[in-house]
């Protein structure tokens, strides 16, 4: 029996990117699969997968905290503490053949003792961010990549080579759309739908210069319906009573939502006409269809020869709020201008489209991984 740990030691949004791998792999005679979770609301999630996915039961267990870990934990703004959770965990991890995990900081496995597993890393999204590009990406045995973009960027940094990784597609849009779906339309009229998707990088997100602009626009305005949907970890530290300020901003032609099932299962990436953004990776998930893209750069970045902001080139760029609605009302007519390039790019980031991203990852941990 080979036994495979997958490891979600971050919060419980990342399921998306690799549960339907465990579903597949699960299906092997040989294999045994139990998925360890840091966050609490990560089984929710996990069986939401599984049940999409028709699949028998699972197996999971929370990821064990020691005193300290769970004191520093319990102060929810200063994060999850995974290196904590892995050294009180590294006994039994320890005892795996494999672990696969979606989160890069598990490459500080090795340093605190977890010695025997291949280390299998899927990366959860296909951003061009530098901070998935790091170092931490050497320390994997194997690297699952949604798409050559990843995977040349990866290469030309010495990160992997060409015998440790495989490109499978994406994991999060083949589960994405198995997944089922709230009945009936978002708003109750038929205007184009702007999604304003910001990430929480410390400067680089929007959110400060332009949210309160952004919502005192829209709603002096009729002809567009707005959906709020930050980058689930921008609200998941923040109090409920805080998050419950915000989605109560929502009006009939404007939804702010801070961390429902929505904001993490492509309903609204789907749902929208124009997206309007920063630096999260979901631009990419938008573009599965090519569709007309705002970029907000308010901290005035020097971004045109930086591959961390290739995205930006998709869409016009704006530094100042009072642009917004301007480049917004526009957008569609300049779709013509990316339209091209946003499908390379998709097609790039993406990866193979053909269903069966989960089952590629599930062939290449145990052809390509376990076998050696």
């Amino acid at each position: 029996m080979t036994n495979i740990a997958f490891l979600y030691i971050a919060e419980s949004y990342q399921c998306y990117h690799a549960a339907a791998i465990a579903v597949e792999l699960a299906k092997y005679d040989s294999v045994n699969i139990t998925n360890f979770y840091n966050d609490p609301e990560t089984p929710y999630h996990l069986e939401r997968v599984r049940k999409a996915l028709d699949a028998p039961p699972m197996e999971y267990h929370p990821l064990r905290r020691s005193f300290p870990t769970a004191f520093m934990q319990s102060i929810r703004l200063l994060g999850m503490f995974k290196d904590m959770v892995l050294r009180d965990n590294a006994t039994e991890l320890n005892k795996y053949d494999a672990i696969v995990t979606v989160e890069d900081t598990v490459s500080s496995a090795r340093r605190l003792g977890i010695s025997r597993p291949r280390l299998i890393y899927s990366p959860h999204g296909c951003g061009d961010r530098a901070r998935g590009f790091t170092d931490d990406v050497k320390s994997f045995d194997h690297v699952l990549l949604p798409g050559e973009k990843s995977a040349q960027r990866m290469l030309d940094n010495g990160l992997i080579n060409p015998d440790n990784y495989t490109i499978i597609g994406s994991v999060k849009l083949e589960t994405c759309t198995v997944l089922p779906r709230t009945n009936g339309p978002l708003f109750g009229n038929s205007h184009p739908i702007v999604l304003y998707n910001s990430h929480k990088a410390r400067g680089l997100s929007s959110w400060g210069h332009f949210i309160e602009p952004m919502l005192e626009q829209f709603s002096h305005q009729s002809d567009f319906n707005l959906i709020v949907a930050p980058h689930t970890k921008m609200f998941r530290r923040r109090k409920q009573s805080t998050r419950d300020r915000w989605n109560a901003r929502s009006t009939p032609r404007i939804i702010v939502d801070t961390g429902s099932d929505q904001c993490v299962d492509m309903t609204y990436t789907t749902a929208a006409n124009i997206y309007v953004g920063d630096v999260s990776s979901q631009v990419y998930e938008f573009l599965e269809v090519p569709r007309p893209c705002v970029f907000l750069n308010p901290h005035n970045l020097d971004w045109r020869e930086n591959p961390s902001f290739a995205h930006w080139h998709l869409g016009d760029v704006i530094n100042d709020p009072r642009d917004l609605l301007p480049a917004i009302h526009a957008a569609s007519a300049r779709h013509a201008l990316y339209i091209d390039r946003q499908k390379e790019w998709a097609r790039k980031s993406l990866g193979p489209t053909a269903k069966g991203a989960a089952n590629r990852g599930a062939d290449a941990i145990w052809n390509t991984v376990l076998s050696k």
